[in-house]
This record gives structure tokens, C-alpha cells and sequence, in this order.
């Protein structure tokens, strides 16, 4: 193991699944475990953060406001239990394989129904494994969460390589091509001959990519947020109602992209800032939180759980993944809007407020069987709105299972 996974364990996690005898493809548990010098450390540089200067009466206009980022870095510093938070993601049975020269970390929560379908959820940046704490007792066990139990899955929620404890990537080429080669591996190697797949933001991109890769073997494919770009042919806006044409319009906000420009050209001097500096990583990922949630909330914590958003900036900072993260956007960027193969595998869509999702767009290279729009929600319904996403999740997969 690197220096960087050296911070996590493996420890006796209960599984039916058994080890193969070859070392480079064994399946072995995992039990996150950070060094508390390394939590003393965190803490210790927010205290010493160097603030910088800000103008009055521009609110958010010109990135996050340095009250906010105090405030919320004051909380992260004393208020937050992350020991309490690793226990929590240490309820669910985790695992790391190498594929692809890679180390692979994911979570295996197998369902106690015995006809549940293995479902393969997918994150996104800045997310991480910590966005599906909300939806993963849900998925597994619906009897015991008022739920039909014919809607249980196997849940294999795995760091997309780079992210977390998957992370750091050591050579280059780790594209969303080559991850959804990954996950087709990694569910080939688990034993699973019929699965789904489900993302949001990257894993609206991944899964999708893994139907074409696999689809002897992807029953479906349920994403939140957009599927597919659009092409800039002027006919493809024709007919579109006002809605929907501002959803496309996202696509031409340079106001937004500015952090995925720096992540896909410059994603290593970006980086020497936000592994030194937490505060310089809670505010990169808290921009995000509060311009993709749902805009009805005035402030991330008013959309999503304060120490959920906080387990995930943690997560970034604790194994040092800025960077490795940050290249995903480098290694992809040349496909950004390019041309796929049309897939004939069964999608379901779900757009909630503020995401790009168009069915007219998605159509052209999907076929899509399922779709649903919501009022309340946004770019992180497994945070957000936990039960909406598995409400609409499993609306889609009685189609197709």
C-alpha cells in the first residue's frame, strides 16, 4: 500500500464473499481507521488559517463569502465528531480489489431479501461514498424501511479511483471510460451475472458507459441529473419549452465552469492549495454544495446535513485525494460532448432543480424507458432528498428486472 491508503485498515468485516487465491484480484475487507495525528493535524491548521481579504455586499457573486467559510470551519474544527462519522460508514461492509493496476475500494451491503438485484451506485465530484449513507438502508432492506421488499438490492458502492480510499490514481489515463472498464470488472469479480447501475454528476456519465461496456449484464441504468449533451445544432433546441432551454443554458455558464476548467487543464497546481490549506478545501467543495443544491435553500447546511457535507470534505482532506480527484476532469476532458454509441440498455432519468437533464437529449443515445422531474431536490438527492432518488430508483428497476 502507498502512504496514502496506509490510513485505513483492514479489519473483520462479515462477508459470504471469499478471497481468490490470486493476490492481485483478492478481494480484501477494509475498515476505515485515520491516525488521530493526522485529525490533531486538521485541526491544528484551521486554527492557524490565514484568511484572506473580501469585498462588502457581493454575497456568494465572487466565490464563497470568508464569514461563511469561518463560521463553517470553526464547526469543522470543534463541533464535528469525524470519529463518530467513520463509525458510522464502518457499519457497512467494505472491501479493496486492485484492477487495472489500481486499488479499488468500495462498499458491499448485501441486501437480507434473496432475490434483491445488485444495484452499482456511482459518485460523482465532490462526492464520495459518504453521499449514500441516507439510501443505502433503504435500498438493501426496504421491509424494514416500510418499502416493498421486492425492491431490494445488493448495494457495491466503490471510490471512483482517485476519490478517497481509492485514491491516489499513479499513472495517467484514468478516464470515465476506463472506470466504467473497472466497475464491469469489479461486478464480474464479485459474481454478479445481472446488475443495475445508478449515478449522479461523474456516475451519470460512468454508468451509462458501464450498459455499453457490459450489456450482457446491466439489466438498466438510472441516473439523476443529465444524460447525454447537446451537439449546439440549433435544431435540437427547436420545440423545447422554456424549462428546458434553461437547463441547456447551463451548459454555456462560464460563471459555473470555472472550477472544471482549472480541474481539466491545471489539476495539479490547484492542488498544492487544497491538500496544504482545509480551508482552501472545505471552501473548493462548499462552493459546490451551495451552487448545485436545491435553490429554494440559502445555504448547503439548509440542503444537506451539515455533518454529511463535513464527512465528505474529510474525506477528500484526510487521504490527501485533491489532486487525484482533480485529474478525473484532465483525463476526461477530451470527451466532453463527443458522440457515443447509442445504448440499447433500458435508462431512467431523474431531474431535480438546477440539473441539465433534457429527454430529447438523452434520447439520442439512450433508450430511455423511464423519466421524472422534481420540484424539490438538486445536483445530491442521495443527501438531499434520500427518499425521493430511492422512490424513483425503484419505480425504474420493477421495469427492468
Amino acid at each position: 500500500m502507498n502512504s496514502t491508503t496506509n490510513i485505513a485498515t483492514a479489519g473483520n468485516v462479515a462477508t459470504d464473499i471469499e478471497a481468490t487465491t490470486s493476490a492481485d484480484i483478492a478481494i480484501r475487507p477494509f475498515r476505515i481507521d485515520i491516525p488521530q495525528a493526522d485529525l490533531d493535524d486538521l485541526r491544528e491548521r484551521l486554527a492557524r488559517t490565514r484568511w484572506p481579504d473580501e469585498l462588502s455586499g457581493v454575497g456568494w457573486s465572487y466565490g464563497v463569502p470568508v464569514t461563511y467559510a469561518r463560521e463553517l470551519a470553526a464547526y469543522w474544527r470543534s463541533g464535528f465528531d469525524w470519529r463518530a462519522q467513520e463509525a458510522a460508514l464502518n457499519r457497512f461492509d467494505q472491501f479493496t480489489t486492485e484492477i487495472d493496476g489500481q486499488n479499488i475500494h468500495f462498499l458491499h451491503v448485501r441486501s437480507p431479501e434473496p432475490g434483491a438485484l445488485p444495484l452499482l451506485l456511482t459518485h460523482g465530484w465532490p462526492g464520495s461514498i459518504a453521499e449514500f449513507m441516507k439510501v443505502i438502508g433503504p435500498l438493501t432492506d426496504p421491509r424494514a424501511h416500510g418499502g416493498d421488499p421486492a425492491d431490494a438490492f445488493h448495494v457495491v458502492a466503490p471510490s471512483i479511483p482517485g476519490f478517497g480510499f481509492s485514491g491516489p490514481t499513479t499513472e495517467p489515463g484514468w478516464n470515465l471510460h476506463r472506470v466504467a472498464r473497472a466497475w464491469a470488472e469489479l461486478m464480474r469479480r464479485l459474481g454478479y451475472e445481472r446488475y443495475g447501475a445508478q449515478g449522479g454528476d461523474s456516475g451519470a456519465v460512468i454508468s451509462p458507459e458501464v450498459g455499453r461496456i457490459d450489456p450482457e449484464h446491466v439489466v438498466g441504468v438510472h441516473v439523476n441529473g443529465a444524460l447525454g449533451f447537446p451537439t449546439g445544432d440549433p435544431a435540437e433546441f427547436d420545440g423545447l419549452s422554456a424549462a428546458e432551454l434553461k437547463r441547456l443554458g447551463q451548459y454555456q455558464d462560464q460563471d459555473r465552469s470555472g472550477y472544471a476548467v482549472i480541474q481539466a487543464t491545471r489539476p495539479q497546481t490547484l492542488a498544492f492549495g487544497l491538500t496544504d490549506s482545509p480551508a482552501a478545501q472545505l471552501a473548493w467543495i462548499a462552493e459546490k454544495f451551495k451552487e448545485w443544491t436545491d435553490p429554494a435553500h440559502e445555504l448547503p447546511e439548509h440542503a444537506v446535513d451539515r455533518d454529511q457535507l463535513l464527512t465528505d470534505v474529510s474525506i477528500y482532506w484526510l487521504t490527501r485525494t485533491a489532486a487525484s480527484s482533480a485529474r478525473l476532469y484532465k483525463e476526461s476532458a477530451q470527451a466532453w460532448g463527443s458522440a457515443v454509441t447509442a445504448s440499447t440498455v433500458p435508462h431512467g432519468v431523474a431531474v431535480f432543480p438546477g440539473d441539465a437533464g433534457v429527454r430529447r437529449i438523452a434520447e439520442r443515445e439512450h433508450k430511455v424507458v423511464h423519466w421524472s422531474e422534481f420540484d424539490r431536490g438538486g445536483h445530491f438527492p442521495a443527501m438531499e432528498v434520500p427518499e425521493l432518488l430511492v422512490d424513483d430508483v425503484r419505480a425504474f428497476f420493477r421495469l427492468v428486472r
